[in-house]
C-alpha cells in the first residue's frame, strides 16, 4: 500500500497548529526531536505505528482524521465525519446544506 506521506504530514501539522503548538511542543510530548516532527510534517518520513499513536494521542485527534483521503475508502471516513457535523446543525441550516448538495449533484448528472 502506498501511503501519501505529504497528506499525513499536512494533517498532523494542521492538528498541531490548531492547538497553537510549535513543533518543539509536539516533539516534547511524543519524546522525539523537533527535526523529526518537521520531517513527518513535510512528508519526508512516515512515523512508525507506535509514534503515530503517540502523535494522535498527544494531539487528541483520531487516526481517521489523519488518514482521511490517504487510504483507500478515505471518503467513507470523511462522510462519517460530515454526518456527525451535519447532525449537530440546527434544522434550517441542515436543510440549507441538503439543498446545496442536491443542486450540486443535479449539475453533475
Amino acid at each position: 500500500m502506498n501511503l501519501n506521506a505529504g497528506k499525513i504530514g499536512a494533517r498532523i501539522r494542521k492538528a498541531r497548529e490548531d492547538k497553537n503548538w510549535r513543533q518543539e511542543d509536539l516533539a516534547e510530548k511524543i519524546g522525539k526531536t523537533a527535526t523529526y516532527v518537521g520531517m513527518i510534517e513535510r512528508g519526508e518520513r512516515l512515523p512508525r505505528l507506535e509514534t503515530f499513536l503517540d502523535i494522535i494521542i498527544a494531539l487528541e485527534v483520531s487516526a481517521d482524521f489523519i488518514l482521511c483521503d490517504v487510504v483507500q475508502y478515505g471518503y467513507k471516513i470523511r462522510l462519517s465525519r460530515y454526518e456527525e457535523q451535519i447532525g449537530n446543525l440546527m434544522k434550517p441550516d441542515r436543510e440549507r446544506l441538503y439543498n446545496i448538495i442536491d443542486a450540486y449533484l443535479e449539475d453533475c448528472e
